[in-house]
């Protein structure tokens, strides 16, 4: 932001101009309500290790859906012989309320919130320590990934994937070019009426209509999220066909012309549709929100050390390339540095942004999340779905 020095996420290239950035997929305002409801704590949590050091025959995490290669997964108990259960959650609340609810029972071992839940979940005692002489892989990490604002020196988590928003669009159905946010709501009001989906959270929406605007995402204005809330509702909701949590998905439906979407979603809707050539993903001007996603391990985890040696694991140089190539969205390893890597991966455009769109990022703090969780509702329901 402006006038702040600080470090944050990055692609294989420099990040020196980039602010600091996270979002809440899916996070309403019940779900900081919620935290407050947990209860007050010294807020650490001492790391839980098993005394004789022997890793357990089982891990449980609870995450994103489909968020790890299952290959990985089943790869990691031969190696180890320890089972890795996944469970998924569909939002940050989601999460947050089955580890509020269970205080310390839940049996979940690993869990995945995004950055900015962090502290929040530290003050409530929702997440314990790691302990860093098990996870020596900290040093394969690179630098612009570690010891972020929301957790300094890593003491309670590890980055797990970054990526960014924008739009995909069928460029069979619309021909004309597209790069703006302005350019997404006059598609949506004429060629992709009723042909157009949008993420189901509300940040994210109240973000289209702050791009078009050209003001400041993280704006408490009152006035202007008065005019976001009139082009959301009045100008693009009746034009508006579903809220999805998954572009990928609404991509294989056939029905949609006009996505919002995350990259690394779009970029798996692409590769799996029949006609891949057919799709355009947008990396929107004047900005778009960039989150990060972070292994943490829960409190009362019954598979301590199973877990920080999965988290070690996973973000090795070998099961980084995996992984991103699996969900689309670069890990923090330093192994993303070598410019080369790309040639890897399909589509590596859409999973490495330019250093030109990292610069014009903007950095999410989470404020005025009220207003933007009514502008989503209004819009819901003016849009009937």
């Amino acid at each position: 932001m402006p006038g702040q020095s600080v470090k944050m996420l990055g692609t294989p290239q420099s990040l020196n101009n980039l602010s600091r950035r996270s979002m809440l997929i899916g996070m309403a305002v019940s779900g900081v309500a919620l935290l407050a409801s947990c209860g007050q704590g010294s807020g650490k949590v001492a790391a839980n290790i098993a005394p004789d050091g022997k890793l357990e025959d089982r891990v449980n995490i609870y995450s994103w859906g489909d968020y790890d290669d299952p290959e990985l997964l089943s790869d990691f108990k031969k190696k180890f012989g320890t089972i890795v259960q996944a469970d998924a959650y569909g939002s940050n609340e989601e999460m947050i309320a089955k580890l509020a609810a269970s205080r310390g029972t839940s049996g979940y071992d690993l869990i995945v919130p995004t950055g900015l839940m962090i502290p929040q979940m530290v003050e409530h005692r929702l997440i314990q320590e790691l302990d860093h002489s098990l996870i020596p892989n900290l040093d394969t990490l690179d630098g612009n990934f570690t010891d972020q604002y929301f957790d300094p020196g890593n003491r309670y988590s590890v980055c797990k994937a970054w990526g960014t928003t924008g739009f995909v669009y069928d460029k069979v159905r619309h021909t004309g070019s597209y790069t703006s946010w302005s350019d997404f709501l006059d598609l949506a009001a004429t060629e992709a009426s009723g042909r157009t989906a949008v993420l189901e959270d509300a940040w994210e929406v109240t973000s289209i209509a702050l791009g078009h605007l050209g003001e400041n995402m993280n704006t408490e204005d009152a006035a202007v999220l008065r005019d976001a809330r009139n082009l959301i509702v009045n100008d693009l909701a009746p034009h508006i066909r579903a809220y999805v949590g998954n572009a990928a998905t609404a991509m294989s439906q056939g029905s949609f012309s006009l996505m919002q979407a995350f990259n690394g979603d779009a970029r798996q809707g692409i590769l799996d549709a029949d006609d891949p050539d057919r799709w355009e993903f947008v990396f929107p001007t004047p900005s778009a929100n960039l989150w990060m996603d972070n292994w943490c391990i829960a409190t009362g985890a019954q598979h301590p050390d199973a877990a920080h040696k999965f988290i070690d694991w996973i973000i090795a140089e070998d099961q980084a390339l995996v992984e991103c190539d699996y969900i689309g969205y670069p890990t923090g390893s330093k192994v993303f540095l070598d410019t080369s890597v790309e040639e890897e991966f399909d589509l590596p455009e859409l999973i490495f942004p330019t250093q030109e769109v990292l610069d014009r990022l903007t950095a999410s703090e989470f404020k005025g999340m009220e207003a933007r969780t009514n502008i989503l509702t209004d819009a819901q329901a003016r849009s009937g779905v």
